[in-house]
């Protein structure tokens, strides 16, 4: 039986694996790419309207569970076509289903997005 490692280090390995895995997808996902930009652009906004603190913690959530779910539909992707890796209809229907949920948190952040900046630019 190999000892256990203890609880701060089993932490810091986690984090570290964690960090790696937003690095990578990060540096091969483009649409991760595309909403890190996004994020800087509302981090942009946001500082220029000099937006409340709630709208900052509005629009933090909605950047935060927009990659957050992406990076599970990427997970979703990779796992299905390891499993899978022909064409499949089952297959497609889950990766459909895992790209709608990203699909529905940009809808809900551009909404969000809405109440936050049109009364600043109208």
């Amino acid at each position: 039986m190999s000892k256990k490692e203890p609880f701060l280090i089993n932490r810091l390995k986690s984090v570290g694996y964690a960090f790696k895995g937003a690095l990578f997808l990060i540096r091969t996902e483009s649409s991760i790419k595309i909403q890190v930009v996004i994020a800087i652009a509302v981090t942009i906004a946001g500082i220029y309207f000099d937006i409340s603190k709630t709208e900052w913690i509005a629009q933090t959530i909605c950047v935060g569970l927009i990659m957050s779910i992406e990076g599970m539909n990427t997970a979703v992707e990779y796992m299905s076509d390891f499993v899978h890796p022909d064409r499949h209809e089952t297959i497609g229907r889950i990766k459909d289903i895992a790209a709608g949920a990203v699909f529905i948190a940009a809808i809900c952040a551009v909404i969000v997005a809405m109440f936050i900046y049109f009364p600043k630019l109208f």
